[in-house]
């Protein structure tokens, strides 16, 4: 958020409990280091959940900001939290970048991480609207999409698109621990897709889950049931063939399309509707500038690539990117990758 706000000109002070963080983003562009001399637009408390009440209240004592908002991915126990610090709601308008990955710290930050992202602001009933209108300058700075939210509204949505995924997501993780190294070298990239996120930071994770347990526990609960049929359904497929065995086989096919529809739902970019894309599978071989040589092709086609999937393990000699564009787009850069050469699994190789 500081890159891109300093890419505009904006003057960005820079605070962190850890020092060497706060110098770290300094030497990347990101600001400077050091309280400013006179109350700034807007502070953003780049803190966990659990601390946006306290320094809130501390912040607003020493009158650091005019207005303030937050990047918490909860929001109805904070603003709770800032009643009881004794924090003046007038000013803070609460907000939710929805960017980012595994990765945290300085260095693994960029300019344009939120570019075409959602944003979500939440202002309670007492938010003043010149605070609203800091947060919604803040996100068009960053190149985000805002949307206004109810903080409870907010928190049960990403309970079920963010924070039951990555709990469910370190489950599996979790059964990979102590998996027989024999199992896992066989592992393949849906595994890998699944168990991403499981990578985040413990710490942080679990301040997320208590702030937001309530909702995170209703989607879980309902995720229980539809596992434990499942199970009875793989159950009965061990069975003689029967009624038991045929309502666990439909049963099974209806889960596998129902996670069809519900894949198909998910927005590919900053909040809009769902759009159709087709993959094409290009085989690439494992050597320097390959990957460029292929960018620079699609480029020249004129296409967007929407998204990607890299498939390739450290011992083969070539590996498969699998490319995400829009279904119009599709049949001409087939022609066109054909014609420069590139092999698609999809009609040239099994």
């Amino acid at each position: 958020m500081a890159l891109a706000l300093s890419r505009h000109g904006v003057t960005v002070h820079l605070d962190d409990a850890d020092p060497a963080a706060a110098r770290t983003a300094e030497a990347m562009g990101a600001g400077s280091v050091g309280p400013p001399k006179e109350p700034v637009d807007l502070a953003v408390l780049a803190v966990p959940p659990a601390h946006i009440g306290t320094v809130l209240a501390r912040s607003q004592r020493s009158g650091l900001a005019r207005a303030y908002t937050d990047v918490a991915s909860v929001k109805a126990r904070p603003q709770d939290q800032i009643r009881s610090a004794g924090g003046d709601l007038s000013s803070y308008v609460g907000g939710h970048p929805l960017a980012g990955s595994e990765r945290s710290g300085p260095l693994a930050a960029r300019p344009d991480l939120f570019e075409g992202r959602t944003w979500v602001l939440t202002p309670s009933v007492r938010t003043d609207r010149a605070a609203l209108n800091c947060g919604l300058e803040l996100v068009s700075l960053c190149g985000a999409v805002p949307m206004v939210m109810d903080s409870v509204r907010h928190d049960r949505a990403v309970a079920l698109t963010s924070h039951a995924p990555h709990l469910i997501s370190a489950l599996v993780a979790a059964r990979l621990a102590p998996a027989e190294e024999e199992h896992l070298r066989i592992s393949g990239q849906g595994l890998r897709d699944v168990s991403r996120v499981a990578a985040g930071d413990p710490t942080l994770w679990g301040d997320i889950l208590d702030a937001n347990a309530d909702a995170v526990a209703d989607v879980l609960e309902a995720f229980a049931d539809d596992l434990g049929r499942a199970i009875d359904a793989l159950r009965a497929l061990r069975g003689t063939e029967g009624p038991a065995s045929k309502q666990g086989a439909a049963f099974l096919d209806e889960l596998l399309r129902l996670g069809n529809r519900g894949h198909a739902r998910v927005p590919r970019k900053g909040g809009a509707g769902p759009a159709v894309y087709v993959p094409l599978p290009v085989v690439i071989p494992d050597q320097p500038g390959s990957l460029a040589r292929l960018f620079a092709a699609v480029g020249e086609a004129g296409v967007n690539i929407e998204d990607l999937r890299i498939e390739h393990a450290v011992d083969q000699p070539r590996g498969l990117v699998e490319l995400l564009v829009e279904e119009s787009a599709a049949p001409g850069l087939r022609r066109v990758l054909r014609a420069d050469g590139w092999i698609m699994r999809d009609a040239d190789i099994s």
